[in-house]
């Protein structure tokens, strides 16, 4: 980044210490990466006792949860009581995905009531009211895009999808390629339907410009939306997503060149063998911007346990270079997630997070494994616990046999009693 918005290099004097005690990293090996681009803080000053929160390894690797309503469920209380289940099951941001109610009102409450750093899709709210009123979602206007862009800039919004890299020829070559499942991105088909009906291109990519000089001023972290990535395994690696990875590459240059920072949204179904050299090749050609990824799913035939496909793609995502886990939940593909569905995706995603790290050589990972290993030679259940992502299911598994030394597998079988 050739120069840091006043509000990036404010919110970096004030932080930076912090981070770095935090991250266990050099000062200056954060401000350097954000200078280059290759990590961001996501902070909006407008968003009142938001935590700062690093993006980009060698920081450690993040965890994001949807949330928000549906035109088939409109329970703000609900929303607000699963982003709380997210921030103490151990996520570092959400993202209000809502598209039913009163979507103001929405992000507004997330705001003001959650301290973890808030993401949003501006296009959703501009399309909804549409959608509401009975009306075809590819009549709204472009500067009604823009000022909602502005508008959820000014509340606080700390970093925003924006599908700019869809564009007329990417949209052409996903048709030409005859997609297994087409276009799976609300974002992205809300655009090339936009495109298709009003004959013109992607008024996120023409206005570019505009959108940088409004993310300066609030501090918003731009995530470059993969509003084409494959929604199908098969449909991985074709050209509509090659183009827009292109595209994007071209735009964070762009808006590093402008002080604004960046993200890469990255691939969904991606079968095994292509995760690693996906993740490596979107990095280099995005010159190592953080990575935001969301699983990849290495399966299509997983619904209802979309977390576990998720965490195998997440963990091979982030030891090839991605940085910042979206996390799926059993509900994925199938319906709105309750509480215990966002508890376990952001489980899911946390240990896949940590595999990586600890195939990475982090010391802190290392050493959390190290210690709960220690506890378990010792038979030590309340250290297990306490070292454990989830110290409530370790009490809970084991409240019928609390009272006994030896877990209920073995038993006076135990192993570790009979030689160690």
């Amino acid at each position: 980044m050739e120069t840091m918005n006043p509000e990036l290099k404010t919110a970096c004097d004030t932080y930076l210490s912090e981070l770095a005690e935090k991250e266990a990293l050099d000062a200056e090996e954060i401000r350097t990466g954000l200078h280059s681009g290759t990590m961001v803080l996501l902070y909006n000053p407008g968003h009142e006792n938001c935590i700062p929160t690093l993006i980009g390894q060698p920081a450690s690797v993040k965890i994001n949860a949807n949330l928000g309503t549906s035109p088939f469920l409109i329970d703000q209380d609900l929303e607000l009581s699963k982003a709380r289940s997210a921030a103490d099951a151990g996520a570092d941001t959400i993202m209000d995905l809502s598209t039913g109610g009163d979507l103001d009102i929405s992000r507004t409450r997330f705001l003001q009531e959650i301290e973890l750093p808030l993401g949003t899709v501006p296009i959703y709210c501009v399309a909804q009211e549409y959608i509401a009123d009975g009306k075809d979602p590819a009549e709204m206007g472009e500067d009604e895009l823009i000022r909602e862009i502005r508008q959820q800039a000014e509340q606080g919004v700390d970093f925003m999808t924006l599908h700019c890299g869809v564009t007329r020829r990417a949209v052409q070559l996903a048709k030409q390629a005859d997609r297994k499942m087409g276009v799976v991105s609300r974002g992205g088909s809300l655009l090339a339907r936009w495109m298709e009906a009003n004959d013109r291109e992607n008024p996120l990519f023409e206005r570019f410009d505009e959108v940088l000089e409004v993310c300066a001023r609030h501090n918003v972290v731009i995530s470059l939306g993969d509003g084409l990535r494959p929604g199908a395994g098969a449909d991985a690696g074709d050209s509509a997503q090659w183009e827009e990875v292109i595209v994007l590459s071209q735009l964070g240059r762009l808006a590093r060149e402008k002080g604004v920072q960046v993200m890469i949204e990255g691939p969904g179904h991606v079968p095994l063998h292509q995760v690693e050299s996906q993740i490596q090749q979107i990095k280099r050609v995005c010159d190592y911007a953080p990575l935001y990824v969301l699983g990849p799913l290495t399966t299509d035939i997983s619904p209802g346990y979309d977390h576990i496909g998720g965490a195998i793609g997440g963990a091979l995502a982030c030891k090839a270079g991605a940085d910042f886990l979206c996390y799926i939940t059993p509900a994925e593909h199938l319906t709105l997630p309750n509480e215990y569905d966002v508890w376990q995706g952001v489980m899911a995603s946390a240990v896949a997070a940590h595999s990586a790290e600890v195939s990475l050589g982090r010391p802190a990972a290392i050493e959390k494994n190290n210690r709960i290993s220690e506890a378990r030679k010792a038979l030590d259940w309340e250290s297990i616990a306490d070292y454990s992502l989830d110290p409530g299911m370790v009490k809970k598994r084991r409240e019928n046999f609390a009272s006994k030394e030896e877990c209920a597998m073995c038993g006076e079988f135990c192993a570790v009693k009979l030689f160690s």
